[in-house]
């Protein structure tokens, strides 16, 4: 199957990633990822205060040119599909999606700083908390410094979902050179196992043939439990998700 780039809605300052990888939701199954792309655990590393500041990388897993991933939360073979989604209703796993198709900026809060602003789509939430860093990023904007300005970025840049972007007037500020990436979040400070990361303009097609606006960064549920699928809404964090990978990264892993 082939990426149908006309029928893509680009959200501005994403660039489409140029291997033409996409995921498919399919109907009460699996994922699939169409293209072969590095798949790894990104551990959120915290600092002395508890506070998300980077991630380091975990085990990497393999890609085919389909490669089916679990977004039930009960496969025993994760991240990959092992077939558990045919037990999921038995098992209290709707996998019905119900997210929307609108735009992002349609329904987002604009927080406007006097150097910078912030555009926030809290449904897209997937506690992460990268946003707690300093005074936090809805304060952070409204600093006249150059430091609040470079902190507000960065903490943006690693909100996974993408909730939260930065702007320069009317331009988002975003990391143009992200490798496409399938991330496995891994979130050591809650002691859980998150969502499945897209990095770097990774469109996401819905099971009914629609795709979803395509954005640089974005989470989709990997627990089965998330009321916003197939996008995360950090229900994951609730209930205390365990993906039964590797459970710290490597001591020499790449941190960024």
């Amino acid at each position: 199957m082939e990426l149908e780039k006309d029928k893509l809605d680009v959200q501005l300052g994403t660039e489409l990633n140029p291997k033409g990888l996409f995921i498919e939701v399919t109907e009460n199954g699996p994922y699939v990822l169409h293209g072969t792309t590095k798949i790894i655990q990104q551990f959120i590393v915290a600092n002395s205060q508890g506070i998300s500041v980077a991630y380091k990388e975990g085990k990497q897993f393999q890609s085919d040119k389909e490669t089916y991933l679990c977004r039930c939360g009960l496969s025993k073979n994760k991240p990959y599909c092992d077939n558990s989604h045919l037990k999921a209703k038995e098992n209290g796993v709707d996998l019905t999606e119900t997210a929307s198709f609108k735009p992002e900026f349609t329904t987002v809060e604009i927080i406007e700083g006097p150097i910078v602003s912030l555009s926030d789509d809290e449904k897209l939430c997937a506690f992460a908390r990268f946003c707690d860093n300093g005074k936090r990023i809805w304060n952070e904007v409204k600093e006249t410094d150059h430091q609040s300005v470079e902190l507000s970025v960065g903490m943006a840049h690693r909100c996974p979902s993408g909730r939260l972007i930065v702007w320069d007037g009317g331009t988002p500020i975003e990391d143009k050179d992200v490798e496409p990436t399938v991330g496995l979040i891994e979130d050591m400070p809650n002691q859980c196992s998150g969502p499945i990361a897209l990095w770097g303009g990774i469109p996401v097609k819905s099971s009914n043939g629609n795709y979803f606006e395509v954005r640089n960064r974005q989470t989709l549920c990997r627990c089965g439990q998330s009321s916003n699928k197939p996008f995360c809404d950090g229900t994951h964090s609730s209930m205390e998700f365990q993906d039964g990978l590797d459970t710290e990264p490597a001591e020499n892993a790449r941190i960024f």
